[in-house]
């Protein structure tokens, strides 16, 4: 028995190290994920100021439009300081509503639509939220990737043993579900 059984715990001790590297790189692969959008997010953050700014200057009877902007943005920024995927969530909603209100609004000032600083500005943060929205997905996935793992046998006794937790998906706002009111926007 001493040697087979050296063999079948060897077996066993190179498995659950197996097991402990893939549940790492799947556990580096979900902070990396969230280290994305984090990038992302700091990058709009920066942008959208010089937006409301250059609005501003054209749109001074829309002050309600560019105050909910700027109130879901440092919602958006506390959210991703404090690592909470759920406001995060929700903060990003309130944000692309209240971007896509500003750029609809935006329609009804042809000095401002001409302006290039706003054309500029309008187009990066639009890109932005493509590659936000591109992150995200990918950030889903790596957690959802995670949590299979971590629940699966018999790669949760590793993960209960030492201490893998399971990762919240990055969640949609309810008011993101809804179908958009194509009519309403452009009566604004």
């Amino acid at each position: 028995m001493g040697f087979v059984g050296l063999v079948i715990l060897a077996i066993v001790v190179i498995y659950f190290i197996m097991i402990y590297n893939s549940l790492v790189n799947i556990k580096n692969n979900v902070a990396k994920a969230w280290s994305n959008i984090d990038i992302l997010l700091k990058q709009r953050h920066e942008e959208l100021p010089k937006l409301v700014d250059t609005c501003k200057h054209y749109m001074k009877h829309e002050q309600e439009t560019l105050e909910k902007v700027t109130q879901a943005r440092a919602r958006v920024s506390e959210a991703r300081e404090a690592h909470d995927v759920a406001a995060l969530g929700m903060a990003e909603g309130a944000l692309r509503v209240g971007l896509g209100n500003l750029f609809a609004v935006a329609e009804a000032y042809p000095e401002l639509k001409a302006n290039e600083h706003f054309l500029h500005l309008q187009a990066r943060i639009s890109s932005l939220e493509n590659a936000i929205a591109d992150r995200r997905e990918f950030y889903n996935d790596s957690v959802n990737i995670n949590n299979v793992r971590i629940a699966q046998f018999p790669d949760l006794i590793v993960a209960r043993l030492l201490g893998f937790p399971a990762f919240d998906l990055l969640r949609f706002a309810s008011s993101e579900l809804k179908d958009v009111d194509i009519s309403k926007r452009f009566a604004s």
